[in-house]
């Protein structure tokens, strides 16, 4: 079981100190008062988003600035207007140096009330 997403979530990337800014794309759904994130077309909440305070930078290395496109972490069981709902599982890219290496990663679900399946 993974805890589902809400925009109280917390992810970074893998240098651990570069945040995402995630904004909610739905608000029908909330878990303690926050909105429930969700994937899908165009695209899902924690994809193409800011990321703020990547250390990884030098002369010919690139910080991590944006999330890319989430590579697992959807549920495949709950949907919300037909887009699945996150879980705690949730990873992908960054666009930080070595390019298709660097990922983001949840460390926080932004609540510890609901559980899904994935």
């Amino acid at each position: 079981m993974s805890y589902i997403l809400t925009d109280k979530a917390k992810l970074v990337c893998q240098h651990k100190t570069g945040v995402v800014l995630i904004i909610a794309t739905q608000q029908l759904v909330r878990i303690d008062g926050r909105y429930v994130l969700v994937g899908g077309l165009p695209k899902g909440d924690p994809e193409s988003q800011p990321i703020i305070g990547c250390p990884n930078f030098g002369l010919t290395i690139k910080p991590c600035n944006f999330s890319l496109k989430v590579m697992r972490g959807y549920s495949s069981f709950i949907f919300i207007n037909g887009r699945p709902v996150c879980l705690d599982t949730i990873s992908g890219l960054t666009d930080g140096t070595p390019p298709g290496v660097v990922k983001y990663e949840v460390v926080q679900p932004g609540q510890v009330f609901v559980e899904a399946q994935a």
